[in-house]
């Protein structure tokens, strides 16, 4: 169950082969093991290998932490300096295959080794959040700069400007190649293969690497926000020949704990397909209700034909067919971050509350709830472990295993 990165991979499937369990065995009661520890984001590792725990700290301006942790009791086996970050925005960090690790947050790019001891360090470009990265195959680094509002920082819809995608070299961090897209993009980047996704304000953009520069698709631009009311789109997951997200996500900035009850757009959130090859848009309300708000990708299964979107303003999760989008199930539920699918077992990880909760993909039946302990609502992202999942929120992480 390798993790090198957020959601699994730059195409952002959210899911791993097997069952939570580590074997073919459904989970229907949980245990917990639960560390408090602000501000985590996101755990990344491999299997029988090291766990890496990314953290920052607080208020407008902050400083990264990388944890080696222990992947059982959760605890520090190893902890990197405080390093340079920025603006304040969840960042990101993934192992590369030389075992070094790689974190952007703020302006800045770090790579560790893998007892988190500092290797390389590179100021970016603009002075503002950049929202995390993604691993080109050649190994090159792609970050871009966070368009939207913080809680720190208000920006309006006519401020907002077009934002620019940075290569970095792997190993210097050196910028390789620049290039300013036509839009502002609130949404973390996309990958696949050397064809970069960028959910901009309005539409979305493709860019291309060729080993050398970033060159834009300028045949490919793809306009989906068209409805009165309607609000930006977040990240994209790439799958069966489309790309996918969710709109509405204006609002993230006002999170307090919940997302639920902060959205701003008057029309319904979406789920959005986009085909790769012709650009066509097509949406599916999620629950048909103002006030709709997300900040995260929806999970798509083709082995089972489904696709998972949520809202999290109004505290719905939907599962919807693949080909058509109509409606398989919907849920009151209160879910919010990223989700995570064990595959072979159909067990969907995702959120309510303060709760986890594990769902049948297919049919959106619960089979198993706990308490994380971690008080708030996850908007950031789980991980597989061995036999386990962890459910990171910005006051802990917490191990999630079968009873």
């Amino acid at each position: 169950m390798g993790w090198h990165a957020e959601d699994g991979g730059p195409r952002r499937p959210q899911q791993v082969a097997g069952w939570l369990a580590g074997r073919p065995e459904p989970a229907t009661a949980l245990s917990v093991t639960t560390r408090l520890a602000p501000v985590a984001t996101m755990v990344v590792g491999d299997p029988g290998g090291p766990r890496y725990l990314l953290r920052h700290t607080a208020g407008p301006e902050g400083r990264t932490v990388v944890e080696r942790i222990d992947p059982v009791t959760l605890e520090p086996e190893v902890t990197s300096p405080e390093l340079p970050g920025g603006p304040v925005w969840p960042g990101g960090a993934a192992r590369a295959d030389d075992g070094s690790v790689h974190v952007v947050f703020g302006d800045h790019a770090h790579r560790l080794d893998a007892d988190c001891r500092p290797l390389a360090s590179r100021r970016l470009p603009r002075h503002r959040p950049y929202n995390s990265f993604v691993t080109l195959p050649d190994g090159h680094l792609v970050t871009k700069d966070f368009g939207g509002a913080t809680p720190f920082q208000p920006v309006a819809a006519h401020e907002r400007e077009p934002c620019e995608l940075v290569v970095l070299d792997p190993e210097t961090l050196d910028v390789v190649d620049a290039l300013v897209m036509p839009e502002a993009s609130i949404a973390r980047l996309t990958a696949d293969g050397d064809a970069l996704y960028v959910v901009g304000d309005t539409s979305l953009l493709r860019a291309r690497w060729d080993g050398r520069r970033l060159t834009l698709d300028d045949g490919f631009r793809a306009r989906y926000r068209t409805l009165d009311g309607q609000g930006y789109g977040w990240d994209c997951t790439i799958a069966a020949g489309a790309a996918w997200f969710l709109d509405d996500g204006e609002g993230a900035e006002r999170y307090t704990g919940t997302l639920r009850g902060h959205g701003v757009a008057t029309a319904p959130l979406h789920l959005v397909r986009v085909g790769l090859a012709d650009g066509a848009v097509t949406m599916a309300e999620v629950c048909g209700r103002p006030g709709g708000l997300v900040a995260n990708p929806p999970l798509v299964d083709e082995r089972r034909g489904v696709v998972v979107g949520f809202d999290s303003g109004n505290g719905v999760i939907a599962g919807f067919d693949l080909g058509t989008l109509d409606l398989r199930w919907r849920r009151d539920q209160d879910h919010g971050s990223h989700l995570l699918l064990f595959a072979d077992g159909g067990e969907l990880v995702c959120g309510d509350g303060a709760d986890v909760v594990v769902l049948d993909v297919a049919t959106g039946e619960e089979r198993a709830r706990a308490d994380t302990g971690l008080g708030v609502q996850s908007v950031v992202f789980p991980a597989p472990g061995d036999g386990c999942a962890y459910v990171v929120a910005f006051t802990g992480v917490a191990r999630i295993a079968p009873a």
